[in-house]
């Protein structure tokens, strides 16, 4: 009688393909997948679910190289935005080439996200080989946060194809040993950061520790070019903070997110350190009274994995911690320079990285969980390959049994009983794929038995093959059905960044009325306000960017921000506001009820003259009231 030992092992299985092997049918199925991948991204492009505050800093950008330098959010130069202007320079020249369109904004991210596709698949490829690397650049093309945030205007996608483009020049570094390689990685790593700012920096320990790992180097070297990559990627990052700092201020606009007039101030207090445990930005924009408040889940350790985050991006964090569990431990005992193991290393340290970042950050806009999504992809792609190459093993078929089941039961558990586009036939079939992948496998492994006890004949073993084939891409289908619905529900439906998955239809539309609805007001609205400026310089003055914004994009006109994006920075001074007002700058301010003595000196001289949306006031102000 045969043992379960004997038969674990019946006929040669290859361990990996040859990572330099491409199969003919690799290249056009990659076309396809970045052709889908456009066209999510691309389709209804022309919507107006556009963040309008980064918009009109756009809009400002593409008229003045002044402003386009300084990122500066309105067209007088008074102040900047409250990030670094990287990606909105890619934006600026864009709206600057085709002219002011939803589009022109829009069109950046939309390549962007299309080269973070092709960029993945080049990366995986060289340490995984080709079929990893398809499969790895296919979840990522259907990512629901990515379709979602490639769709916006928001600087995670340039960041993300940075990211991937270090995570790339690291991988050949750490094939070939180049040290210019890795140095490469580090210029990437810095230009991401003009993008997003530190959350660019916690990529550099993954590049690190896979090329510690596996360079050919001697050990002391590898830690030398270690060091030299946090010194490029430094440097680079530094780079135009430290010359804006040098640069008079009089001669820039005024930083947002400072008290000092600080670009190292915005980027590591405001935006870095001192989003844990202060107010982040949009909470204290909340207490202005200025806008809606937005719930936010509290951090926790099941953050990602529940409610929005998880329907964002969760489907496949499970899936992809057991594919990279199972690897590490398959390749245990391989030789120090093993590839494979060292793209699970560097893709492993990236999700694991951001996963405790994200878990412990006190806001996580949805978007900002698809800085997870290309090492989910990674981790999946190198995944499918290796159960491949352990095909032959009974503990490899069940583990897949168990992947399968256990993914089908988070994502039957994810999907809400009520949301958008919550199809009725989605749970159903969801089990069914699930159950039919455990049949399937079965049914292969009836095959492999079979061919064991039977010595089994070349045609015996192609049969195997191929129902093992069928078993493992269904496996795969069948975890990413859930997924790739959602996606298609994002795009139907024309959302974008700040949208999830069927999310509860209220949110949709509170999305929905802050920027469709209020791009719309505010272009309704300027005729009314240009009849009323009476020849004044600026369309007018409020309280905060955020309040601005609409005013300015859809008008292309100087609207005054008071305090910034918060409305609690100190620029314009009472005293400026005082100039302005008896210099006849501008005689309409609108805001909203707030201490901050600039609003309050306003509303006690200039005239109430309306409430146009019920919530914030419409003052008139002539040059006797500052007197």
């Amino acid at each position: 009688m045969t043992s379960v030992a004997e038969l674990s092992v019946p006929y040669p299985c290859p361990e990996e393909d040859d990572p330099k092997s491409t199969a003919r049918w690799t290249r056009p199925a990659l076309v396809a997948i970045a052709a889908l991948a456009a066209l999510s991204y691309a389709w209804s492009i022309n919507h107006d679910m556009i963040d309008p505050y980064y918009a009109a800093t756009v809009r400002s950008m593409a008229g003045s190289w002044h402003d386009f330098v300084f990122g500066s959010f309105d067209p007088a130069g008074t102040i900047t935005l409250d990030k670094l202007p990287g990606a909105f320079w890619i934006q600026a020249l864009s709206v600057r080439l085709f002219g002011v369109h939803t589009w022109a904004i829009v069109l950046p991210q939309v390549l962007e996200g299309v080269g973070a596709v092709l960029v993945l698949y080049r990366a995986v490829r060289r340490l995984a080989g080709p079929v990893a690397a398809l499969v790895a650049a296919l979840v990522l093309a259907a990512s629901p946060v990515t379709v979602a945030l490639n769709r916006g205007n928001i600087s995670d996608s340039l960041m993300i194809l940075l990211l991937v483009l270090a995570a790339d020049a690291a991988s050949a570094a750490l094939v070939s040993g180049r040290l210019n390689l890795l140095l490469l990685a580090g210029v990437w790593v810095g230009l991401a950061f003009q993008a997003k700012m530190i959350e660019a920096w916690l990529v550099l320990p993954a590049l690190g520790a896979a090329y510690l790992l596996a360079a050919p180097s001697a050990p002391w070297q590898r830690v030398r070019s270690v060091v030299a990559l946090g010194v490029v990627a430094g440097v680079v990052s530094l780079l135009w903070m430290t010359a804006v700092t040098l640069t008079p201020a009089s001669d820039r606009p005024y930083v947002d997110g400072s008290s000092h007039n600080s670009v190292y101030e915005q980027v590591f207090v405001y935006n870095g350190f001192g989003r844990f445990g202060h107010q982040t930005p949009m909470q204290l924009l909340a207490k202005e009274s200025v806008g809606v408040a937005i719930p936010y889940p509290p951090p926790s350790w099941n953050r990602l994995v529940a409610g929005q985050s998880g329907r964002d991006t969760g489907w496949l964090l499970p899936a992809a911690l057991a594919a990279g569990v199972f690897v590490l431990v398959r390749r245990r005992r391989r030789p120090r320079r093993d590839t494979t193991r060292a793209a699970i290393v560097l893709w492993g340290t990236w999700l694991a990285i951001f996963v405790v970042v994200l878990s412990a950050a006190p806001t996580v806009n949805p978007y900002y969980t698809a800085v997870l999504s290309p090492p989910i992809a990674a981790l999946i792609g190198v995944g499918v390959v290796a159960l491949w190459a352990a095909r032959c093993r009974l503990l490899t078929r069940a583990i897949v049994v168990a992947i399968v089941a256990g993914s089908t039961t988070y994502a039957t558990w994810l999907i809400p009983a009520v949301g958008t586009d919550v199809a009725g036939w989605l749970r159903p079939v969801v089990i069914a794929a699930g159950a039919a992948v455990v049949l399937a496998v079965a049914i292969s492994t009836l095959f492999m038995l079979r061919s064991q006890a039977e010595s089994g004949s070349a045609g015996r073993h192609f049969r195997t093959n191929v129902s093992t084939a069928v078993a493992l891409c269904g496996a795969l289908a069948s975890v990413m059905i859930v997924p790739a619905v959602a996606s298609a529900s994002v795009v139907a439906r024309g959302e974008s960044m700040y949208d999830t998955p069927f999310e509860p239809p209220g949110v949709f539309l509170g999305i929905d009325l802050l920027f469709v609805q209020s791009l719309a007001t505010a272009r309704n609205s300027l005729p009314q306000l240009e009849r009323a400026r009476y020849g004044a310089p600026d369309l007018l003055a409020t309280q905060t960017s955020t309040i601005a914004s609409g005013f300015a994009y859809t008008s292309g006109q100087e609207v005054l921000p008071i305090g910034g994006f918060t409305g609690t920075i100190p620029e314009p001074t009472v005293t400026q506001l005082k100039t302005d007002v008896a210099t006849g700058q501008f005689h309409l301010v609108l805001a909203g009820r707030t201490r901050d003595p600039r609003i309050e000196w306003i509303a006690a001289r200039c005239p109430d003259v309306g409430h146009p949306t019920g919530v914030f006031t419409l003052y008139f102000c002539v040059p006797a009231d500052a007197r």
